[in-house]
């Protein structure tokens, strides 16, 4: 069997696609398939040269044999995984394979959370690249100070062995179950020595029946940090200290937006949290100004400065590198202004990040109109778990748009009804892309908001409001 050769069944998922830009730079041939092909992670394979094959087929896998990686969305019946395990080709998770081929030959940092965990570790990777580091990581998204989701440290690429000392590795540690044939959350793979545990509430409830399961997971987690790594901790989370009550086992490190006492607090200084001071052990370290908004990014900002200053770089270093750092991809983007109307792209699909980017995007824009255009795509909001909590998350925003695909099983028009005459539900991205432009107005704002591709709505109505005018 050929150790240099690679597939990777649901390669166009950002942590999976990450996955193959790591083969790549191992020297490993890399192909792979996938039922969704869109950007920006299809953009991004598509530029390092990597063979993708849409749909998923039994004639996809290469020969030689290659080691083939499990994507976690892959279930038994797909037609590729099925032809994996009936000629008995070797097969492992992404987590697994990423464990054994990468991680071993860095000092990891994971960053865990319901939400933020794609900002704040691309905050963390980019103090450490800013410090002198060199780390790699792994994004699930693109951050734009690097253009890629994920890389090995650059002290390694092409060198045969290890370096000492071990470089930095900064991942996103997603809870998600890993496999299909392995139920543990993907975390429990990556043994960090520095872990930032940065919120937790309910979500992915297609494979978790209540928050007391995803609590026992990140303490699954929390158990694999050793007792001379640093736990980096939310004290603002009562969740989190539900999990921390089950056992700690490594150095603390707290970290708050609440409370001055915590070893690390930072304080807005400007409505959209865009300035803010930063305090360690109740001493001013310094001041940020950046281009991210809302109270939730600097929570974030807050938890990378934590986790940098652990590994041993300096408060102020870490601060200073904020102020050069961009956000990644889909992460409240502003993708163009045409003629006064502002659009805007994010991730959000749980009510808690909708909450909060509707807030920093209205303490940015003001009175400006905000019209909030949502899918509803998420195996958790799919399943109507949110449902009550929707209305009052979208309630800061002007006109809703909601996005109600044939296979969604739960009344949209019920449960925004809270919201009056400013929410529409729509059965098309098409029919609301059509609303939308006869809806907006100079100075409006759109916000898209989705975690898959949304039919590319977002560049489709820029491209229309150009010809418009």
């Amino acid at each position: 069997m050929s150790t240099k050769n690679v597939h990777i069944l649901g390669i166009c998922g950002t942590f999976m696609g990450g996955l193959a830009v790591l083969a790549r730079e191992l020297g490993l041939d890399v192909s792979g398939s996938d039922q969704n092909v869109y950007p920006p992670m299809s953009t991004q394979l598509e530029t390092l040269g990597i063979a993708l094959k849409a749909g998923y087929k039994a004639e996809n896998l290469p020969t030689p044999p290659a080691t083939i990686i499990i994507g976690n969305a892959l279930s038994r019946g797909n037609v590729e995984l099925e032809a994996v395990l009936n000629q008995r080709l070797k097969y492992v998770s992404g987590p697994e394979w990423l464990a054994h081929a990468v991680l071993h030959r860095h000092r990891v940092l994971a960053v865990a959370g319901t939400h933020g965990k794609t900002t704040t570790t691309s905050i963390l990777a980019w103090i450490l690249q800013s410090a002198g580091l060199q780390p790699g990581f792994l994004v699930g998204g693109v951050p734009r100070n690097f253009g890629v989701s994920a890389r090995l440290s650059p002290v390694l690429v092409g060198a045969n062995e290890d370096v000492a000392p071990l470089p930095p590795f900064v991942i996103e540690a997603d809870e998600y179950d890993t496999a299909f044939f392995d139920k543990r959350s993907k975390f429990v793979h990556y043994r960090p020595e520095i872990a930032i545990l940065n919120n937790l509430e309910f979500d992915h409830a297609d494979i978790f029946p209540d928050l007391a399961a995803i609590e026992r997971q990140f303490h699954h987690f929390v158990r694999t940090v050793p007792g001379n790594g640093t736990l980096v901790v939310n004290a603002d989370d009562a969740n989190l200290a539900r999990v921390l009550g089950m056992g700690c086992y490594s150095n603390l490190v707290r970290f708050s937006t609440g409370n001055k006492l915590s070893d690390f607090y930072a304080e807005a200084l400007t409505a959209d949290a865009s300035h803010f001071a930063v305090f360690q052990q109740q001493r001013l370290v310094g001041e940020v100004r950046w281009g991210l908004i809302g109270q939730h990014n600097l929570s974030n900002a807050l938890a990378a400065i934590a986790a940098a200053c652990a590994y041993g770089v300096d408060a102020q270093t870490a601060v200073a590198a904020l102020a050069s750092f961009d956000a990644p991809k889909r992460r409240l983007e502003h993708l163009g202004d045409v003629h006064g109307i502002s659009v805007y792209d994010d991730f959000a699909h749980h009510p808690t990040a909708i909450a909060t980017t509707l807030a920093g995007l209205r303490a940015k824009l003001g009175a400006r109109k905000i019209h909030a255009v949502l899918e509803p795509r998420s195996n958790t909001m799919r399943l109507g778990t949110h449902t009550h909590d929707l209305a009052p998350a979208l309630a800061a925003a002007d006109q809703v748009w909601l996005l109600r695909r044939p296979e969604l099983p739960w009344d949209a028009e019920a449960a925004l009804a809270p919201l009056g005459k400013k929410a529409v539900v729509l059965a098309t991205s098409d029919a609301i892309l059509a609303a939308l432009q006869n809806s907006l107005k100079t100075a409006d704002a759109v916000l898209f908001m989705s975690n898959g591709g949304f039919d590319a709505i977002q560049k489709r109505l820029l491209a229309q409001l150009s010809a418009n005018h």
